[in-house]
């Protein structure tokens, strides 16, 4: 039934002249259309502001439902994304491999076994698995003591699956010296505990040194230099330990303090993963009483014929490599992810990751939805899966394509869907803010760097009152006349406009 508009009591009533209508017929159109009307679009307002005050911006929402733009601001800009590029990563993982893919690692025999002694050469040779780890190792220990071998006559020798790889950026260079950090390591074909060494540091009786070991084994696989004095247990913790190669071999410095009745484990790079992993199975195989030499060598391209597997272990299936990746933001899941793609589809094994993002830069091309008018069509520029390369460049209109085409892709969206995370479950504070729209109807990807110029982004789905969906991605770098926007006020300015989206839909 429609609503009677009473004349307002202090107004009289007027004539309307010939052809017009009344005030009062005027005024009810009025509010009619006001009633009728969708809510005011808002267009990015905050992120228009923070691009007024010198900030790079692309960023787009995009109804999935009904294949239409809800808003756009520079959406076709090409920006450094930081670790949303792992978006692009995970589609194209997913697009190579089924969700439940598995990377092997064996231990091959070149040579006869007699009397429980392998005559030749003992090879470890590996898929690309990005979550091998100590235990997995031990494993592969075991299976050899179960086919009875007790001695090796041959090498060591470590086989990866492609490499050498150069080193590809400014940190992971600086590893091949030093690192007193776990997040800097150096690219292989294979490494273990993503490519660090563990260090359990075992405080003593006051006073004394405390005891280092190797995570997995009883004793350290490298050498250590000075010593970790035990406090008493009120005392600071104040342990540090860096890794140094001297002469190509790896070599730990500690130092410090720690309380009386406490552990520590402490992760630093390993310059060379496959070096190191050598060496830690070699310290394995010591102490399950497996005779074997001191030396441990890499070797690259394909095994004699006559090698045979003895023992073989798979990593995590790919979906749980992608959740780690995702919500972590696990660079080096991610970035031998990418040399495993390029492996796959590309003519060469890559050398450097540069090389094997270019598998990746075709897949994100190849997923292009039309989203905008000017839209470049040539691929991104991607040089790394990680994002910690600053020379990648993606556009909202890349991402919103990635996407969409992942939305529609039955097969492997579950996996995909799965691996993004929630905001209020999220691990990083930074992203535990804002209303409940966006700490429950939003899933995504966040990026983020400072060096040389500052980036955050986000991207990922957003649920509609209805159930449906929608797509989208902001991109917020530093400009020319400001390289550095505080984390916190871009990701205010992009929260502030997406919760102003999902108060509308």
């Amino acid at each position: 039934m429609r609503r009677r508009l009473l004349p307002s009591p202090s107004s009289p009533e007027r004539t309307a002249l010939p052809g017009h209508r009344s005030f009062r017929s005027l005024r009810g159109v009025a509010l009619t259309a006001l009633l009728l009307a969708p809510a005011a679009q808002a267009d990015f307002t905050a992120l228009k502001r923070l691009q007024a005050e010198g900030a790079q911006v692309t960023a787009s929402v995009y109804d999935l439902d009904n294949r239409s733009l809800v808003q756009t601001l520079n959406p076709a800009q090409r920006l450094a994304p930081a670790s949303v590029t792992k978006l692009a990563l995970a589609a194209a993982a997913l697009d190579a491999w089924p969700a439940d893919k598995a990377f092997q690692t064996r231990l091959l025999g070149a040579g006869a076994i007699q009397d429980g002694t392998l005559a030749g050469d003992l090879v470890l040779q590996s898929d690309g698995d990005a979550t091998l780890d100590q235990p997995s190792l031990w494993l592969l220990v075991a299976q050899l003591r179960g086919a009875g071998i007790n001695a090796v006559g041959g090498r060591l020798l470590v086989n990866p699956s492609y490499g050498p790889l150069a080193c590809d950026n400014l940190d992971r260079c600086q590893a091949l010296e030093r690192s007193d950090t776990a997040y800097n390591v150096p690219l292989a074909g294979i490494g273990i505990d993503y490519g660090t060494w563990c260090t359990q540091i075992i405080a003593g009786v006051v006073g004394s040194e405390a005891q280092l070991r190797g995570c997995g084994t009883s004793r350290l696989p490298l050498p250590a230099d000075g010593a970790i004095r035990t406090v008493a247990a009120s005392g600071k913790n104040r342990v540090w330990v860096e890794r140094v190669t001297v002469d190509g071999r790896d070599r730990l410095r500690v130092g410090g303090t720690i309380p009386a009745g406490t552990e520590q484990r402490v992760f630093r790079a390993m310059s060379s993963p496959a070096q190191g992993t050598g060496e830690t199975l070699r310290q394995m195989l010591v102490e399950a009483g497996i005779r074997i030499g001191e030396t441990v060598s890499i070797v690259y391209g394909p095994l004699p014929t006559s090698s045979r597997v003895l023992a073989q272990t798979e990593g995590l299936a790919l979906r749980e490599q992608l959740g780690r990746m995702l919500r972590y933001s696990n660079n080096y899941i991610a970035d031998l992810l990418t040399l495993n793609l390029g492996a796959a589809r590309l003519p060469q094994p890559p050398t450097q990751l540069g090389d094997a993002a270019k598998a990746l830069a075709a897949f994100v091309a190849s997923t292009r939805e039309p989203a905008s008018k000017g839209a470049p069509a040539t691929a991104p520029a991607l040089f790394s899966g990680s994002g910690l390369t600053p020379e990648n460049e993606l556009s909202a209109d890349d991402l919103i394509g990635l996407l969409a085409h992942q939305y529609r892709d039955t097969r492997n969206f579950p996996a995909f869907y799965g691996a993004l995370v929630v905001p209020r479950q999220a691990p990083f504070n930074f992203v535990r803010q804002g209303n409940d729209d966006w700490l429950d109807r939003v899933t995504l990807k966040t990026g983020t760097m400072n060096v040389p110029r500052s980036v955050c982004g986000i991207a990922g789905y957003l649920r509609k009152k209805n159930g449906g969906w929608m797509a989208f991605a902001v991109i917020v770098n530093g400009g020319p006349t400001r390289l550095q926007i505080p984390l916190q006020q871009a990701m205010d300015a992009a929260r502030h406009d997406i919760q102003d989206v999902l108060a509308r839909y």
